[in-house]
């Protein structure tokens, strides 16, 4: 007590200092599950005994928790959360984008990665999207056939399904096909997606006949939106497997549509594509074991590199989102992104560093260099000596069952829509996920984020990714399962909800709801969502950061297993989604 008054002293006075703090302590057992149901709390989360699915969009939630119902496992829920957003969620959801899943099998005790991102062309190379001046023309990589990566998430459900699942692809793409069939009643959400992206949507013909009226008039809340042709590819999925998407009808409009938009996929980019299971990336934070995506994502590697800078200081005393808290905060997101600049890509292609990176002496020599009441310029802060990005439109979903499995997944079609181009005839939106890589090394991507050699174009590679999957668990037995969408903002939402359950004994509801933060290094600015207090921003500029208010980020979907249940919350920050259970 008598090193944390000093700390106080220090932090009044304004003295510039660097902490040498010991971690506090790790929460005792039921310490985080004892607010659940406490006067104390500010928000409450959804109940259930059995099972429980959280996801972004509600029907896909509830297609997956009748999964459940039926007595398929976590796997099994999932996949048919993941087809059924595909309907639902059109600008998120989807079967011509990729991403990432967690699955911990609670009968073998063991945990494993699921990388279906997309991967380049076999023709794709390093100087694709750039001028014949050796610019990065942006349009090649967002809105045009060379910007769609060979998607891979039907390749990724289904293995998940084979080796994980109990139930067949028709029983999970049930749900799925009905809703594109029959249709689904347009919400206030989806009405004014398609209506706020109609130009970059509507720009191709086959896109403005699936998403808009044959007037071109725009979907109206509570009118219905029939997918027949989505619901046809499906059907082929469901009765084909894989190859009802890879190869036969549904590939040869894909490649068609892609090369007629410019692009140079071949139906043998298509055949050949292969999801593929990784080793996850694990590391613990004050007794809890953190296991997260590894390369190409970027997300599970930084999460850890950032808890570990985080762990040698008492965040529990600090305070939630107080000023000294956020200001530590800040200073390791810096350097973790520092790092993500100069070292992460496809660690098929690249060495990635992944064991020095997440180790507990670096993040010691990292933490050495922040200073309590100053904040480091990012123009002084350089990747570390050691021995891409999504839009706000990717999703999160997160899955547990009555076995204690569970799954968390994140997928993307890159840009809300992905490239707004729809394959003719398929229903099937085609991502823009090209862009992820780096255009140009050094040389910032659409939402500021720099990228190296290691992101550089190439065939046959994968783009380097934020999406992070995360399972955090206690005593061997999955406790939170999280993650969310948001570009960038994807790795610092996850360590925020992360910190809030562990650092602040925040029940998942409250851990959700909380005002988040967020800097990536370059630029140099530190983004605040407005709920944040206004006198702690304050003390923010007097240490010197650069304050910007702007949208809120993230959709976490989150579940929280423990001894009274299970206990999840859907992120208000986005209209339509839901969290059920039973």
């Amino acid at each position: 007590m008598r090193m944390f008054k000093s700390l106080a002293f220090a932090i009044s006075m304004a003295i510039p200092l660097t902490l040498t703090l010991t971690a506090s302590a790790p929460l005792s057992v039921n310490a985080a599950e004892t607010s659940i149901y406490s006067h104390m709390a500010t928000a409450h989360p959804i109940w259930a005994e059995h099972g429980m699915v959280a996801s972004q969009e509600a029907l896909a939630t509830r297609a997956g928790v009748e999964i459940l119902k039926q007595g398929g496992n976590a796997v099994d829920a999932a996949v048919a959360v993941g087809f059924s957003l595909a309907v639902t969620l059109p600008r998120a959801g989807n079967i011509g984008g990729g991403g990432f899943m967690l699955v911990h099998l609670a009968k073998q005790n063991k945990t494993i990665a699921i990388d279906y991102r997309e991967i380049a062309p076999a023709n794709a190379h390093k100087d694709i999207f750039l001028d014949e001046k050796g610019n990065a023309v942006n349009k090649l990589s967002r809105e045009h056939g060379l910007a769609v990566g060979v998607p891979g998430t039907v390749m990724g459900m289904e293995l998940a399904l084979e080796k994980y699942g109990t139930m067949t692809m028709a029983q999970v793409t049930k749900a799925a096909i009905t809703m594109a069939k029959d249709g689904i009643v347009v919400t206030p959400d989806l009405s004014a997606s398609l209506t706020g992206l109609k130009r970059r949507i509507a720009q191709w013909p086959s896109s403005a006949a699936v998403f808009y009226k044959k007037d071109n008039s725009d979907y109206q809340i509570g009118e219905t939106l029939k997918q027949p042709e989505l619901a046809h590819s499906l059907t082929l999925i469901a009765e084909q497997g894989s190859k009802g998407f890879y190869q036969g009808e549904t590939a040869e409009k894909i490649v068609t549509a892609v090369q007629a938009a410019g692009g140079i996929m071949t139906l043998e980019d298509l055949k050949t594509y292969q999801a593929i299971e990784r080793k996850p990336v694990s590391g613990n934070y004050r007794g809890y074991q953190v296991v997260s995506m590894p390369p190409p994502s970027s997300g599970g590697v930084h999460i850890i590199e950032m808890l570990n800078i985080l762990e040698q200081y008492p965040i529990d005393k600090l305070g939630h989102n107080t000023a000294t808290t956020l200001h530590l905060m800040t200073e390791s997101m810096k350097r973790a992104y520092a790092d993500r600049s100069e070292y992460l890509g496809d660690p098929d292609f690249n060495d990635v560093p992944v064991d020095a990176l997440i180790n507990k002496d670096y993040a010691t020599a990292l933490a050495k260099k922040i200073a309590i009441n100053k904040a480091t310029p990012s123009s002084e802060i350089k990747p570390g000596n050691i021995a891409p990005y999504e839009s706000n439109q990717t999703t999160h979903y997160s899955v547990v069952d009555k076995w204690g499995n569970a799954v968390s997944n994140t997928y993307t079609l890159n840009f809300s829509y992905g490239s707004g181009l729809v394959a003719k005839g398929t229903g099937i939106l085609l991502n823009n996920e090209m862009d992820d890589f780096s255009a140009k090394p050094g040389v910032p991507n659409g939402f500021g984020l720099i990228g190296g050699e290691a992101n550089a174009v190439e065939g046959k590679k994968r783009p380097l990714s934020s999406m992070s999957p995360t399972i955090v668990m206690k005593d061997g037995k999955p406790y939170i399962v999280t993650g969310s969408p948001g570009g960038s903002r994807i790795i610092t939402t996850t360590l925020q909800v992360i910190m809030n359950v562990i650092d602040h004994n925040f029940n998942i509801a409250e851990a959700t709801n909380a005002a988040r933060i967020h800097h990536q290094w370059l630029p140099d600015v530190l983004r605040v969502e407005h709920t944040l207090n206004r006198d702690t921003q304050a003390l923010l500029e007097a240490k010197g950061h650069k304050i910007k208010i702007n949208n809120s980020m993230g959709s976490t979907q989150s579940i929280m297993v423990t001894d009274q249940g299970i206990f999840g919350a859907s992120d208000p920050r986005r209209a339509g989604s839901e969290t059920v259970g039973y």
